[in-house]
């Protein structure tokens, strides 16, 4: 078999630029973007194709003419804008189903792999213990409930092909990220107070990335996984170690959620169970302590 070609959505931003980092030998990434341009340590030869409305059904059409032959894709575009999305869920349904929707019935047709990324945010919250896949789905917001429709969506249209990775608590070398965003302001010699009483896994996009392209090329990958590090940490627990690794003894307390409301309810507990991931793969991701250290590492 020759090489296999996979199309890389949201390729500028923090988890999709990441994917196309990490391409497994065997495979050729073409990149899409909404708008911009790729990040520069990416290079200037990957074959890229920019102004791509991925719920637009002729600008998809245009992209798989552009694409050729392809075994996958792996969408990493979305609307995750949490609070925006409040205010604007017409904005976030576009982004973030309509274009699974459309997505997965090209795949269908053209008998390709869609490998969605998902969020915890279709959980309330309200869990003890870690969910898995099959738990009952109750988002609090518009962003969790536009997310969960394309998951919804996507299965639908193409039942035989579409695998969604839910992750959560994101954090990479390109990209906002709430490690750096805390580093700086401690530099800066910022007071800070850290939310301790929401607990999820932080999840670096360098450990995420090699699994995405597990379930693009794995054949026995199938429905819905929860793709997260190993371990449950708070907001706050995720900071001091932060500072930790880097050395840093920054003015840090604790607070609660409460302290500081925002337009968009967010689950207070969206620890995932990542066991069927860690089955297929033949085991988990790392810690989140160690994917945090390899990420303060290999960052400027």
């Amino acid at each position: 078999m020759g090489e296999r070609r996979a199309i890389v959505t949201g390729a500028a931003g923090m988890l999709g630029s990441q994917v196309l980092l990490d391409v497994p030998d065997g495979w050729e990434a073409l990149a899409t973007v909404r708008g911009g341009v790729l990040p520069v340590e990416l290079g200037d030869e990957r074959p890229l194709l920019g102004g791509v409305d991925l719920a637009e059904p002729e600008d998809v059409a245009s992209l798989v003419r552009w694409a050729g032959d392809f075994d996958a894709v792996i969408h990493c575009a979305a609307y995750t804008n949490v609070d925006g999305a409040e205010s604007d869920e017409a904005a976030a349904r576009r982004a973030n189903a309509d274009s699974c929707e459309v997505l997965a019935r090209v795949c269908a047709e053209r008998g390709a792999r869609l490998v969605m990324v998902s969020t915890d945010f279709v959980f309330d919250g309200t869990a003890s213990e870690p969910y898995t896949e099959d738990a009952p789905t109750a988002p609090l917001g518009a962003y969790g409930r536009t997310k969960l429709e394309g998951e919804e969506r996507a299965l639908a249209a193409h039942p035989d092909g579409c695998v969604v990775a839910r992750t959560q608590w994101l954090f990479g070398p390109r990209g906002k990220n709430f490690p750096g965003t805390m580093l700086a302001l401690a530099r800066a010699g910022r007071p800070l107070r850290v939310v301790d009483d929401h607990f999820g896994s932080p999840t670096s996009t360098q450990a995420l990335a090699p699994a995405l392209w597990d379930l693009a090329r794995l054949e026995a990958a199938n429905g819905i996984y929860h793709a997260a590090c190993e371990g449950r940490a708070s907001w706050f627990e995720l900071a001091a170690e932060t500072f930790r690794l880097a050395r840093l003894a920054p003015d840090l307390t604790p607070c609660t959620a409460a302290d500081f409301p925002r337009p968009a309810p967010v689950p207070a507990f969206s620890v995932l169970n990542c066991a069927r991931l860690a089955d297929l793969r033949g085991g988990p991701l790392p810690t989140w302590r160690d994917a945090l250290a390899a990420h303060l590492e290999s960052s400027p």
